[in-house]
């Protein structure tokens, strides 16, 4: 077996060379540009980099911080984002070493540039692109398989294939409930203006009331029920909020009386976020592949949440599990509150979306969980 110092190394090194990749990604995914052609060039003169241009760190500083060939100064942030990847992964190494959670490594290696690249992408550009969170959350579940095979990674608290699935549903349920409700706040309780055609949030709301009473997978179910007859009627068939929001809170208030009506407050709840989650992302998926470009006059209603957050949310419940992703949740609020304070004091506005939080805040939360989770159960006698 490779000693674990040796896998450090190594890591670091992948770190380095991914941090490069990242890179790519970070200046390509928000241009719509192919990150396999043209090959690697400067984006000033347009001329193809020399395997010597793209040696992580070391050209950089090699090259003073210039384009060999016109001289245009290259963005420090190149070989600070490989710095960054390539300590992350060997700190990666150090706290769940190889020889204990085997392949699982890979997994959270693969999570820390998920999470590293749509930050630097949400901070630039404030979105988050689907080519990451999507596939990531796919990835996610892919590796809660490779969690199930080592026994190591189940005691590190890496999710199993079940538990990365609820992990990913209520990751994005979570916070599109926040977003469903604070929007309906920012309306000031009115109905949508702007329904989307075929699925979309009101859809979302119908999974939100149907998974209450039915369930993660009859609410989902019930929510592309909606979007079917929509296409069959060929025009929004409205479902008021009133109905699904406000029959939400009803259902639950009515749960959590004791009247013994319903499967029970905890279960009405889960089923009730899973399911809204489920439908975000198939929403998601949905916005991401349907044909023609985007209408740059089309007409939002206020939002409360990107939904870049939620699919990224996904992602990291389909990698650290529920639990965790609650620990990140909570982190992300208070990091938020926090620096969004220094920000207003330093530049008098906040600069940062909430993704670059949400990231923090995983990070954290698989660092420190487990003993955050415990501290809270202690504390409060659970």
């Amino acid at each position: 077996m490779i000693p674990d110092a040796l896998i450090t190394v190594f890591a670091a090194l992948l770190g380095l060379l991914i941090g490069s990749f990242s890179n790519v990604l970070i200046w390509r995914l928000p241009r719509h540009e192919s990150i396999n052609f043209p090959p690697s060039h400067c984006p000033h003169c347009n001329h193809q980099l020399a395997p010597l241009d793209l040696v992580p760190v070391l050209s950089w500083v090699a090259l003073r911080g210039k384009c060999r060939y016109c001289g245009a100064p290259i963005s420090p942030r190149y070989p600070i984002i490989e710095l960054i990847t390539g300590i992350g992964y060997a700190l990666l190494s150090v706290a769940f070493p190889a020889s204990v959670i085997g392949w699982s490594l890979l997994g959270l290696c693969l999570l820390f540039t998920f999470l590293l690249v749509s930050s630097v992408i949400d901070t630039e550009t404030y979105t988050i692109p689907d080519e990451l969170t999507l596939p990531g959350a796919v990835i996610g579940l892919i590796f809660g398989v490779v969690n199930a095979r080592s026994g190591g990674a189940a005691a590190a608290g890496l999710p199993v294939f079940e538990a990365a699935l609820r992990g990913m549903l209520l990751g994005a349920g979570l916070l599109i409930v926040i977003d469903l409700f604070g929007s309906w706040v920012l309306r000031r309780f009115r109905e949508r203006s702007y329904p989307e055609f075929p699925l979309g949030f009101q859809q979302i709301g119908v999974s939100l009331l149907a998974g209450a009473w039915l369930g993660v997978w009859w609410g989902v179910a019930a929510g592309v029920l909606s979007a079917v007859l929509n296409m069959a009627l060929r025009r929004v068939l409205r479902v008021p909020e009133w109905l699904t929001l406000g029959g939400t809170l009803l259902s639950l208030a009515v749960a959590g009386s004791g009247s013994g009506i319903g499967p029970g407050l905890i279960l009405m709840v889960q089923g009730s976020v899973a399911a809204a989650g489920g439908m975000a992302l198939l929403c998601g998926v949905y916005w991401w592949l349907r044909p023609g470009e985007e209408d740059e006059d089309e007409q939002y209603d206020p939002s409360a949440m990107g939904f870049g957050d939620v699919k990224l949310a996904a992602l990291i419940g389909a990698f650290l599990g529920w639990e965790k992703l609650l620990v990140a949740v909570v982190v992300a609020v208070f990091a938020g509150a926090l620096l969004g304070v220094l920000q207003l004091l330093v530049w008098k506005e906040n600069r940062l979306k909430f993704g670059p939080y949400l990231a923090i805040g995983a990070v954290v939360a698989l660092l420190f969980g487990p003993r955050l989770i415990e501290l809270y159960r202690s504390t409060f006698g659970l």
